[in-house]
């Protein structure tokens, strides 16, 4: 009997050898999934024609070589200027030339990445294929791959690069900007859409700061403001939350700055983007106290009623704790108006029509804390209590009532004056209640 042989089995570096007539439908498959005007690529065609005779290494190089090709080529064509300010590399790249001299595998899968011509995945996958690349035709002492491994990476690098078109070009933002400056600028919502969905991140961050710049310059005409107003919107629907805030917060620097036109067409810009939960207290005092003292100290005044409220809307959620008093005791009055009569208009139940059609959203806005204070303005209030006499003036107390008993929490404090308020077989106790 044979004594086992215990030592270790050498491994066989023996290659198998797989023919032509194999390859060439896997390779056809692959192929097929190549844009037709790149299957003339010279390094393409080297992978096919060195792939049969079992030239793996030079294979897997060459179809690399191919890859980075297209990649620079759709790099240039969507936009030279992004990937430079995508990618730290020192300098500009203003030609091919320069990315075969100055941008290494990596800084360029980054960059295509960051300017859109490359998906996430995408992103992953070739740094996968680039290190296959990097052991097995960059180095020499690495082990032989396989044609399994050579033909995995020519599938990955034909989905994710090889038959994906060139992607759009990206609008300059200059020419943009200029163009927005031109009365011959088109405000169609679909090529708005199309050339600002384009844009990576990082142009989009540019672009909404140099609308912002523009937007609040002195010099800047009604063309341009208008166009801005039309398509700032757009933009901001895909930014992210901390570049909205980012911009928002350069309110401040012109309240700071003193600079009051400029301020007021800060707020503005902030107001055409729906941007207003964004403002810093500080920014929210200072464009609100006036507003709120304005509406509170003219009460039955009805186009400065009506201005007052008008402006006050955007920011229904975002009172300062401080005004919610006086500003919550200003709408009731408002919204109620008074009784009397006018030889001019054919009424006795009178208000601030504009102001009115406003002030049930804003106080849908209340919370607890508002719910609280509009409370108190019911409460030991006289003039009020001797409008709601009236019972057209009732029926306007009560509907505001409404919306905030159906806002409050379980826990509100006063829920059961509310509950009066609401309740119209109850309007003999509330009046009670109310001194």
């Amino acid at each position: 009997m044979r004594p086992c042989d215990m030592s270790p089995r050498k491994k066989s570096t023996k290659l198998v050898k797989v023919s032509s007539t194999d390859l060439q439908p896997i390779l056809e498959r692959t192929l097929d999934n190549v844009r037709e005007e790149v299957r003339d690529n010279p390094y393409l065609e080297e992978a096919i024609r060195v792939l049969p005779v079992g030239g793996y290494r030079s294979a897997i190089g060459s179809f690399w070589n191919a890859v980075v090709d297209d990649l620079r080529n759709k790099v240039i064509h969507r936009s030279l200027e992004l990937f430079n300010k995508s990618v730290q590399l020192g300098r500009n790249i203003q030609t091919y030339e320069d990315f075969q001299n100055h941008v290494n595998d990596d800084q360029l899968i980054e960059g295509a990445y960051k300017i859109g011509v490359i998906g996430w995945e995408a992103s992953k996958i070739l740094r996968h294929a680039k290190e296959t690349r990097h052991i097995f035709d960059g180095h020499s002492r690495s082990s032989s791959p396989s044609v399994v491994k050579v033909l995995a990476m020519f599938d990955d690098c034909a989905r994710y690069v090889l038959s994906e078109p060139f992607p759009p070009q990206i609008i300059d933002i200059d020419d943009y900007l200029t163009q927005m400056g031109s009365e011959d600028f088109d405000r169609n919502d679909i090529a708005i859409e199309n050339a600002l969905a384009e844009l990576p991140e990082i142009y989009k961050e540019e672009l909404v700061n140099r609308l912002y710049t523009a937007y609040i310059h002195k010099d800047a005409s009604t063309v341009l403001r208008g166009n801005i107003e039309y398509v700032s919107p757009f933009l901001w629907r895909g930014l992210p939350k901390k570049v909205k805030v980012q911009v928002v917060r350069r309110v401040d620097q012109e309240i700071a700055a003193g600079h009051k036109n400029k301020t007021a067409l800060a707020f503005k810009f902030v107001d055409t983007v729906d941007g207003s939960r964004y403002l810093s207290q500080t920014a929210r005092r200072y464009k609100l106290t006036p507003l709120v003292e304005e509406l509170a100290s003219n009460l039955d005044q009805w186009g400065v009623e009506n201005k007052c409220v008008r402006e006050l809307k955007p920011y229904a959620a975002y009172i300062p704790d401080e005004l919610i008093p006086s500003y919550v005791k200003a709408l009731v009055m408002t919204y109620v108006g008074y009784v009397g009569s006018s030889a001019q208009y054919n009424r006795t139940d009178f208000y601030a029509d504009g102001a009115a059609i406003y002030i049930p959203d804003m106080v849908d806005a209340f919370d607890d804390n508002a719910a609280a204070s509009f409370v108190y303005a019911l409460k030991k209030n006289d003039r009020l209590r001797r409008r709601v006499q009236n019972p057209r003036k009732m029926a306007r107390l009560r509907s505001l009532g409404n919306i905030v008993f159906e806002n409050v929490s379980d826990r509100f404090q006063d829920l059961e004056f509310l509950e009066l308020l609401v309740d119209p077989d109850e309007e003999e106790a509330f009046i009670k209640a109310m001194q």
